[in-house]
């Protein structure tokens, strides 16, 4: 009995798109309706928007429904990046509980004040909770606070999701429907869903980078602002790294630069995967000093990081190695990758989603390119650039 389903199409008409994605979704589940249903579209359907929650939750008699609209859309061994693009993934469990929620965010006096987030869930859920799908618009929601609000209720959950893209500021659409609410399709805000129960999830978070050089401890620092790393001015031990790289890493520093932040301490040797990668955005020649797209505290390993089309390919893949080898194989999989990767940054289309296919077989995939993917990095959830987010479902 299939558990998951997926189904895409490029048709035209957005009415014949969701005739098709939904009898092939039906077929594929044989007949039952789905618990979950997660679609993605993209932005060529804008003038029938409107009608895509009420008319797939009618089609499919699905209990909860989440999606957004993309720059381009995701499905199995697939990336659409041109055209129109509708991308449909079902589940149908037993014994899974599900959590939807729609989160608004307001600045006040006060700073920013956010409503709809889940209260109280932890007691609800009894420790069984299993991961957290959230989608967002990028011009009018938070992520942050709603990682923080989800961590302080359920420390450790691995929440995977992006930002809609493809437009501006009230450009992009989220699409929502659980039973007990009218379908709905808003402009700003997010919204997401809490997994629990009988159910396997593995996150895999590719950021794309490689390590070069060797870690060092921040030994001063001031909020954005690297001040010494391991006693020195951070361009000094920059350019100490420098003189030893290959001239092709030498030209991937001069492009663009990148330095990892460990996650934690506890650990002998550092690899792939232990740190976030954080830009950099600046550096002062006469202090030395250097300037990250994040926050660096004292006492925190860091070492630098490059990114470009082949560091990006072999960190993939070996997330993904190591996903096969720890964890059960899957029998779907979301995927969540930048819109800066894809034929972007890659010499040949559907890269992501091959490797993912590669790895697994043709399980049901979708997803987006996403302007920012939500996912996981030692324990805690961040928002990430030029990521491939993934969630492995079993």
């Amino acid at each position: 009995m299939n558990r998951y389903a997926a189904a895409w199409t490029t048709e035209v008409s957005l009415a014949r798109a969701m005739e098709q994605v939904a009898i092939e979704i039906q077929s594929q589940l044989e007949g039952r309706h789905p618990d979950l249903l997660l679609v993605f579209c993209s932005h060529h359907y804008a003038d029938a928007w409107q009608n895509l929650s009420a008319g797939l939750v009618s089609k499919t008699g699905t209990k909860v429904l989440l999606g957004c609209s993309g720059e381009s859309i995701v499905a199995t061994g697939r990336e659409i990046e041109n055209g129109p693009a509708l991308s449909v993934w079902a589940a149908s469990w037993d014994g899974v509980g599900m959590i939807p929620f729609q989160a608004t965010f307001e600045r006040t006096p006060d700073g920013i004040v956010t409503t709809g987030l889940p209260q109280g869930v932890n007691g609800l859920l009894q420790g069984n909770a299993r991961c957290a799908i959230v989608l967002a618009d990028p011009y009018s929601s938070l992520t942050d606070l709603i990682t923080d609000h989800l961590a302080e209720d359920l420390p450790n959950l691995p929440v995977i999701g992006g930002m809609a893209s493809g437009g501006g500021p009230g450009e992009n659409r989220l699409f929502y429907a659980h039973k007990g609410i009218e379908p709905q399709v808003f402009e700003e805000g997010a919204i997401g869903v809490i997994l629990s129960g009988n159910l396997t999830f593995t996150p895999v978070v590719s950021q794309g980078c490689k390590p070069v050089g060797t870690t060092y401890v921040v030994t001063k620092a001031d909020r954005n602002f690297i001040v010494e790393l391991g006693g020195e001015p951070p361009l000094a031990r920059l350019e100490q790294l420098y003189a030893y790289l290959s001239a092709t890493d030498q030209r991937l520093i001069e492009n663009g630069l990148h330095l990892g932040l460990a996650m934690t301490e506890y650990r002998d040797q550092f690899r792939r995967g232990d740190f976030l990668i954080a830009n950099v955005i600046g550096a002062d020649r006469n202090t030395g000093v250097l300037a990250i797209g994040g926050k660096a505290r004292v006492g925190q390993t860091v070492q630098f990081h490059l990114r470009d089309h082949v560091t990006a390919s072999e960190d993939l893949v070996e997330m993904l190695q190591s996903a096969r080898s720890s964890h059960p194989a899957p029998q779907a999989a979301l995927l969540f990758t930048c819109n800066g990767r894809g034929t972007r940054l890659f010499s040949a289309p559907h890269h992501d989603a091959q490797k993912l296919e590669e790895f697994f077989g043709p399980v049901p995939v979708a997803g987006f390119f996403a302007q920012g993917e939500l996912g996981q990095v030692g324990t805690k959830n961040f928002l990430h650039g030029f990521t491939a987010s993934i969630g492995l479902f079993g």
